[in-house]
């Protein structure tokens, strides 16, 4: 007897999975055999996918609402299309590509076309998650530029650090003596007076 069933993913636990769980009601998937994973489509080592595909059987039917919800990587994508209809022979049904319906068009003309489309489509998605991580790169380099600082906020200055910088710098006391009345590791008195030096220059 076939068993239907419904995937989910969303990239974060920020993301709302309302979209697909709706779509997944629309074709009448049981509540109960809904498996959705909150994390990257970077790979398939999801819980919840895993959990999925042990229960499969020959002839089940799998709904998810789009192909880039199976993932996002290209050769991955495809891998996975070919263990769950040639490996576990169940159908696929992609919600908002109907082309995508191994139901149909089982002959040679319907597998090439599904086979066409399938490999436009996840070449799309794994494209996708390129550019976001480009576009993310660009947001991060340009908000640098800008002066838009990222990670925690630096410790705030103890209060005798001008004093010591200004020894450390006329040549007083080394840099070990000055970090160490600063109550800092060497380095961080390097880079703090380094900073701070550029600060008071600007």
């Amino acid at each position: 007897m076939t068993s239907v069933f419904g995937y989910v993913r969303v990239s974060s636990r920020d993301q709302n999975e309302d979209r697909q769980m709706i779509a997944l009601q629309e074709q009448n998937v049981p509540e109960q055999n809904i498996y959705m994973d909150k994390q990257s489509g970077k790979d398939f080592m999801r819980p919840m996918y895993q959990k999925m595909l042990r229960r499969l059987r020959p002839c089940d039917l799998i709904y998810i609402k789009s192909i880039d919800r199976l993932g996002r990587n290209y050769e991955e994508i495809q891998e996975q299309w070919r263990i769950l209809t040639k490996e576990k022979r169940v159908d696929i049904v992609v919600i908002d590509m109907p082309l995508l319906d191994t139901r149909r068009g089982k002959d040679l003309m319907g597998t090439f076309l599904s086979d066409i489309v399938l490999q436009v489509l996840s070449f799309v998605a794994e494209n996708e998650r390129i550019n976001i991580r480009q576009r993310q790169a660009e947001g991060i380099a340009a908000a640098q530029a800008r002066g838009v600082r990222f990670g925690r906020p630096p410790a705030p200055l103890p209060e005798n650090f001008p004093t010591v910088y200004r020894k450390w710098r006329a040549g007083e006391i080394t840099g070990a003596e000055a970090a160490r009345e600063c109550g800092m590791p060497l380095s961080s008195f390097r880079y703090r007076a380094e900073v701070w030096e550029k600060q008071k220059n600007e």
